[in-house]
């Protein structure tokens, strides 16, 4: 169903890059999102209606919300579709994540509202009436909810988006908060418990939950996230791809919106090299960059000994230092200044995060002290830095 409906309503779908690509599924999303969930707000409020259940018209109403949120979610996607301008020259990207906020903060008042309401209830219970279709019709929500969670999953890994991802884990939510309000019809059906209030207590915690996590998974593009491994990765190797190139570091990436990105990354070429040729090389990575992999890539180049045994010698030295040290350490930038009674050894070493400046301190000066085991005329200057990449889970 979800493979027909996006060859059906997408145009290039396999292009997944691509922006307007990228909004036509936004759209689409959008689009069945709200039809799916004004089906269930006007079946469930005439429900709750029927069987007085504050339950399940507080499952109805946050089905509106949700509708609501697609309606917002839809005019985000479009006004983020717009062309960058002298204003803002990287396009309006964000404004999807900003629209997405905007459906954060709708959630969680509905929840609030659900959670004011259920106190009520809890405190002066209102007589049930119980019908087994109404169980069928929570069957059918479930149902709904649980496929239209799964099609924004499915659109959202596929496009990496995070809007969609967010809506899905909401929708998810919505099945289990279903669920609890066709527990609590049961079991009045079967002990003439009524537990209705507890039930849409239940319900309102879940949906202020799922507003919560979609605005911190919103919120994080917005102030700047660390690069993802895998994007990490996939940039390190296109620009090492390339002869003349013997390593990177230093990568920054900026997110200015889905597929809108901005890169820079420090790439070390052969000092002997022709710096026009090196140049000639980076343009090309740019070039290249931006064609394949859609990023605007900014590339500064470093100029390192390659032929020179000696410094091979030290960065042997200065690997199996950190090594011993810490496997998670790396360092780059190497220099060897020779002093008349000392050699200068001017580098850069990469720490985690989780290292403060007590350690940093510490690093600094176990490092010069493995160091000079191995040479007394060897000084230290080192600059300890974070990598911008996030930590990559399967290293832990």
């Amino acid at each position: 169903m979800t493979d027909r409906l996006v060859r059906w309503f997408v145009k290039d779908y396999e292009k997944t890059e691509d922006i307007n690509v990228r909004t036509a599924y936004g759209v689409l999303a959008s689009m069945v999102g709200i039809c799916c969930n004004l089906i269930l707000f006007v079946s469930k409020i005439l429900l709750g209606i029927l069987v007085h259940s504050i339950s399940v018209m507080a499952d109805g109403f946050n089905n509106l919300s949700d509708a609501a949120s697609s309606i917002i979610s839809f005019a985000g996607v479009k006004m983020a579709q717009k062309p960058a301008d002298r204003h803002h020259p990287f396009g309006h990207g964000r404004i999807e994540y900003i629209s997405a906020f905007i459906v954060a903060f709708l959630v969680i008042q509905v929840g609030f509202s659900l959670f004011k309401t259920s106190i009520g209830k809890i405190r002066h219970p209102q007589e049930m009436v119980f019908h087994s279709v109404s169980v069928l019709i929570l069957l059918m929500s479930i149902g709904i909810k649980l496929w239209l969670g799964l099609f924004n999953r499915t659109l959202g890994k596929r496009i990496q988006s995070s809007v969609m991802m967010a809506t899905a884990a909401d929708s998810l939510g919505d099945v289990a908060a279903t669920s609890a309000t066709i527990l609590s019809l049961v079991v009045f059906g079967v002990s003439g418990i009524n537990i209705d209030g507890i039930v849409g207590l239940m319900v309102s915690a879940a949906v202020m939950i799922a507003g919560v996590n979609i605005a911190r998974d919103t919120l994080a593009p917005l102030i700047g996230e660390a690069v993802d491994p895998k994007v990490y990765r996939e940039i390190k190797e296109f620009v090492e791809q390339y002869d003349g190139i013997v390593g990177t570091h230093d990568l920054i990436v900026h997110n200015y919106g889905p597929s809108r990105s901005m890169a820079s990354i420090h790439a070390e070429v052969p000092v002997d090299e022709n710096i026009q040729v090196s140049h000639e090389i980076i343009d090309t990575i740019e070039r290249e960059c931006l064609r394949k992999l859609g990023i605007f890539l900014v590339i500064h180049m470093d100029p390192v000994e390659t032929h020179d045994q000696r410094t091979a010698a030290v960065k042997e030295q200065i690997t199996q230092v950190l090594a011993g040290l810490d496997s998670r350490l790396e360092f780059h930038d190497l220099r060897l200044v020779d002093g008349s009674r000392q050699i200068n050894l001017i580098f850069d070493v990469v720490v985690p995060r989780d290292y403060n400046e007590v350690m940093r301190d510490t690093l600094r000066i176990r490092i010069s002290e493995e160091l000079q085991k191995r040479d007394q005329r060897y000084n230290c200057v080192i600059t300890v830095e974070n990598s911008f990449c996030a930590e990559d889970p399967e290293s832990i």
